[in-house]
């Protein structure tokens, strides 16, 4: 059976999705702007935010660097077609005789 390759987003199988990790900074934001928190939970929910961004952060670099690595691929792969292909040098019913001169 094939293994899943290893990516940072998945170096810590506690460690929120991005989905999960959003919704969550999305709740302290929403908390430090609505509620009246003492200074301590201001702190807390701002230090927990913190860490919640770096998660999303992570993510989306390791999702930039991967299709970044996908578009290099395929970009590397249409060119080596393109060069692999070298098309006839006279019409397509033609002979391919170097010997002949042609005028038209």
């Amino acid at each position: 059976m094939a293994r899943r390759k290893n990516h940072p987003e998945d170096a810590d199988p506690a460690s929120p999705s991005f989905e999960e990790a959003l919704a969550g900074l999305e709740a302290v934001v929403e908390a430090m702007e609505n509620e009246r928190l003492p200074l301590e939970e201001l702190v807390a929910c701002y230090e927990k935010g913190s860490t919640l961004l770096d998660r999303c952060e992570a993510i989306l670099q390791a999702a930039r660097g991967r299709i970044e690595l996908i578009t290099l691929r395929n970009h590397n792969e249409c060119q080596g077609e393109s060069a692999d292909f070298s098309p006839p040098s006279g019409p397509p019913d033609a002979p391919d005789d170097d010997d002949d001169i042609r005028l038209f």
